[in-house]
């Protein structure tokens, strides 16, 4: 089993290597002290586990497990606070451990992960709304908020995710990232989801296609499939 421990603090770091060095089955121990390093050691060891705190600067632990890549690794958080425990477990956790924790009780948690990973069919574990985006961009990590993308867009196996501040590509199936996005966005086109609040009017076309246009000028295409859902949600009758 492939660990990764990912606190801002050493001292609870070095805690939580000693310990799990003991444990069988533990392979590999890999650490990062926030966030941001994390993402960067999951895309470049794809540990099995998260020991995860959740009280760290920039990006919270509850903030990194919705932002985790697919397929995901196993979460347990591990903090001093109580009540984050219900979002943990919204957000898949397999155990929550409340600091100062004893090496049984560590166990324990060890233990749960070996039987998810034994498990043959585990069940899916729903997944935080997304907030916010974590791209890598010459090997630093860019965080877009949501609320800044006005629609995305495929590109062969990424998508482009158009923001006033630029186009970066997220390495993500366009349909994959619409359903985690959340009802805020809706498929426009066979390429192109859009926010719905950033829509300003839309621009009926030839052969039932239409263009809808964004705060800030973006034209973005909508096809007649996609046309009547659009209008429905935008509360506008279709003619």
């Amino acid at each position: 089993m492939r660990i990764l421990i990912v606190d801002d603090e050493k001292p609870a770091r070095d805690k939580l290597r000693r310990l799990l060095a003991a444990e069988a089955g533990v392979t590999a121990i890999d650490e990062a002290a926030d966030g941001i390093e994390a993402l960067e050691r999951i895309a470049a060891s794809e540990p099995d586990a998260l020991f995860l705190d959740i009280a760290m600067p920039e990006l919270s632990g509850i903030e990194l497990a919705a932002s985790l890549p697919e397929p995901a690794p196993a979460i347990v958080f591990v903090t001093a606070w109580d009540q984050y425990a219900i979002q943990a477990f919204d957000a898949g956790a397999i155990d929550y451990l409340l600091k100062p924790y004893d090496a049984a009780r560590l166990a324990r948690a060890v233990q749960r992960l070996r039987e998810r990973m034994q498990s043959p069919a585990p069940q899916a574990l729903p997944a935080l709304p997304l907030h916010q985006l974590l791209v890598s961009e010459r090997g630093a990590t860019r965080v877009v908020p949501v609320l800044e993308i006005g629609w995305i867009e495929s590109a062969d196996n990424y998508v482009v995710l158009h923001t006033p501040s630029g186009s970066p590509l997220l390495r993500q199936t366009l349909g994959g990232l619409a359903e985690r996005l959340g009802p805020a966005f809706l498929r426009c086109h066979r390429r192109a989801a859009v926010q719905l609040a950033c829509i300003e009017r839309v621009v009926p076309l030839d052969k039932g296609d239409c263009e809808l246009v964004l705060r800030g000028g973006a034209r973005v295409p909508c096809s007649r499939q996609y046309r009547a859902a659009v209008m429905e949600r935008l509360g506008i009758q279709a003619t």
